[in-house]
């Protein structure tokens, strides 16, 4: 598959101006915590685990997003599956994690956006707006109108990644006041509930018996889908000299079965991530140092001893 996708070129492949775009980033992160945090009245720089966190979610972000693997996710829906676990899920975590909590307070404590954060970080409401869009964005009607043009593409990946933020806030914000889940029980039923609203979506793609998107199914369609982001002179030359006519060319799967494998993988990728946060949850709640008795206060051992 390789060799057959060295077809669509260097800039399809790697994403030049996506790289510069995620080392700017990066850059923009050493600057702000490193030599210019003095200016925002900080003095520690993040720890050597933040600092690793965000960048190992900058290094995630351009493999899903800028390299290959993206040009991929338009030949097949396991690829893309692989990438929308990594973007939505696990991406938004490195970054809570991994950006220092008075970035997060200098933007998120605006009064616009403190008002909007408090009623869109309500569990209720999170929980229910990503595994919604999420879901409505894998309607095939949907999915396929997103993979037809750039606008509708950008637009709802930049939503859903909002939304996969948002999902994680009630029990991992970096701004307290946006933690609404505070007691283990209360994370572990979270955890739980985003792990069985998503499953819906999953099922639908996994027990399908016909292929439900036309981006991977047509070969107009699948076309349009490579548009957005293989150069259009180099696509029209692939086009009329190779006769591309569809991802069955570069995949050994056919189209129905590359589709379930693609929600499974999506069910696993989304099982571990949960599952790793649970146990991290389980140990907090039950490590040693939690389950310490506490001493009894000075003022009591005294008043026993008087009598």
């Amino acid at each position: 598959m390789w060799l057959n996708l060295q077809l669509f070129g260097f800039r399809a492949l790697w994403s030049p101006y996506f790289f510069l775009f995620v080392a700017l980033l990066g850059v923009t992160y050493f600057l702000i915590t490193g030599p210019l945090r003095h200016k925002f009245g900080v003095e520690d720089r993040p720890s050597v685990k933040q600092q690793s966190l965000f960048y190992l979610g900058l290094v995630l972000l351009y493999i899903v997003k800028g390299s290959p693997v993206d040009l991929l996710t338009h030949i097949t829906l396991t690829a893309h599956m692989i990438q929308m676990a990594i973007y939505l899920i696990v991406f938004p975590i490195l970054m809570i994690k991994g950006i220092p909590v008075w970035i997060w307070e200098k933007v998120l404590l605006k009064p616009v956006i403190r008002s909007v954060m408090k009623v869109l970080t309500f569990p209720l409401i999170s929980i229910i707006l990503f595994n919604g869009l999420f879901s409505m964005y894998h309607l095939p009607f949907i999915f396929d109108l997103t993979k037809s043009s750039p606008v509708f593409h950008t637009t709802f990946h930049l939503v859903l990644l909002i939304a996969g933020f948002l999902v994680w806030f009630p029990i991992m914000s970096p701004v307290k006041e946006f933690a609404h889940i505070k007691h283990p029980l209360g994370k572990i039923f979270y955890i739980f509930g985003n792990s069985v609203l998503i499953t819906p979506a999953c099922v639908l793609i996994i027990f399908a018996d016909a292929p439900l998107f036309a981006a991977y199914s047509s070969s107009g369609a699948w076309i349009q889908a490579l548009a957005l982001c293989v150069p259009g002179d180099v696509l029209s030359g692939l086009a009329s000299s190779f006769q591309i006519t569809g991802p069955e060319m570069f995949s050994s799967l056919s189209t129905l079965e590359d589709q379930q494998l693609g929600g499974i993988i999506m069910k696993i990728m989304q099982e571990i991530t949960y599952g790793s946060i649970l146990a991290k949850v389980f140990y907090s709640w039950f490590s040693p140092e939690a389950l310490k008795i506490d001493p009894l206060p000075v003022t009591t051992v005294q008043t026993n001893d008087a009598n």
